[in-house]
């Protein structure tokens, strides 16, 4: 599912209005790209018979391959150019590594992916506005989803040994609801907190990226799950 969280290190100083602005617009560009990269390595892979193959048959070590951009783009993550690049070739990978899964869901049900797509981009506009605008205090929401997260992580492995499509359906809901927390609690970190400086835009991107991807394949689980069944 691409689980991950990041830290940023020491507690940067207070940034200015012009500042925060910049690190927002950089944060969300970065997101941006990082979606498209995305979906030209799924794209591309999805065109590619020996390529989907053998990512299909080998999903683990795709995913570590894919975890080692994003580690490089962590460790340079002010040195631009390579913090991009990294980033970048980090999501063109994960697009790869989602290929085969997305290419099922197309086959069982073609508007699966769309109203995955729309529900995913729904929610992330509703989400952002809300820990934007609102005067709430998230910063107790870390903690509390945190632990939603490795409840999640444990009940992923018990699925994988013990199936029950039911339990399946309980544990995407369950995936929606913690990654809608996650990602209230991140844009309130990157927009409103002070926990970020303005040259932390990789890893508050990275963050972002990762709060959607998760979100999008709980909810691509949710509407796609009726035709896995039958």
């Amino acid at each position: 599912m691409g689980f991950s969280r990041y830290q940023v290190g020491a507690m940067p100083r207070v940034l200015s209005g012009v500042e925060r602005a910049s690190l927002v617009r950089r944060t969300y560009g970065l997101v941006f790209l990082g979606i498209v990269a995305m979906l030209f390595g799924a794209a591309f892979t999805a065109t590619q018979a020996s390529l989907i193959s053998a990512v299909a048959a080998h999903p683990i070590i795709t995913f570590f391959v894919t975890m080692v951009p994003l580690w490089m783009a962590q460790t340079q993550a002010r040195s631009f150019p390579r913090n991009i690049i990294l980033t970048l070739l980090y999501t063109f990978l994960t697009g790869v590594w989602l290929a085969p899964m997305l290419v099922v869901y197309a086959r069982m049900d073609p508007g699966a992916l769309g109203q995955a797509g729309m529900l995913t981009f729904a929610a992330f506009g509703g989400l952002t506005l809300y820990a934007t605008f609102s005067r709430r205090d998230f910063s107790a929401w870390g903690g509390f989803f945190f632990v939603g997260l490795v409840v999640l992580l444990i009940t992923g492995l018990a699925l994988a040994f013990f199936p029950s499509a039911a339990a399946l359906t309980w544990y995407s809901a369950a995936g929606v609801l913690v990654f809608s927390g996650l990602l209230v609690f991140d844009t309130w970190r990157i927009t409103r907190s002070g926990q970020f400086g303005d040259q932390d835009y990789v890893i508050a991107a990275v963050t972002i990226f990762v709060d959607l991807l998760n979100l999008f394949l709980f909810i691509l689980s949710l509407v796609g799950g009726g035709d896995r069944r039958r």
